[in-house]
C-alpha cells in the first residue's frame, strides 16, 4: 500500500509540475504576477502537484517514524 501510495505521489507531483513548468509561458505572453498567480490557483494541475509532493513527504515521514518506534521496541 505504501509503495502504490508513493507512486501515485510521485505521478501526481510530475504531472503537475510539467504543467506548472509549462504554465510559465504565460508570462511571456503579458501576463502579470498577479494575473499569473490568479491562474494558477483556478487549475487543477497546482493542487495535484501540491497533493503529490504532500503524499511523498507524508510516505516519507512515517517510513521513518515506524522505524524508530520499532528500534525502541526492540531495546525493551
Amino acid at each position: 500500500m505504501r509503495i502504490f501510495l508513493l507512486c501515485l505521489g510521485f505521478f501526481m507531483a510530475v504531472t503537475g509540475g510539467i504543467s506548472l513548468v509549462a504554465y510559465l509561458n504565460l508570462l511571456t505572453v503579458g501576463f502579470s504576477i498577479q494575473e499569473f498567480s490568479l491562474f494558477l490557483l483556478q487549475r487543477i494541475e497546482t493542487y495535484m502537484f501540491l497533493i503529490g509532493l504532500f503524499l511523498i513527504w507524508l510516505i516519507v515521514y512515517l517510513s521513518k517514524t515506524e522505524k524508530k518506534s520499532l528500534n525502541n521496541r526492540k531495546k525493551y
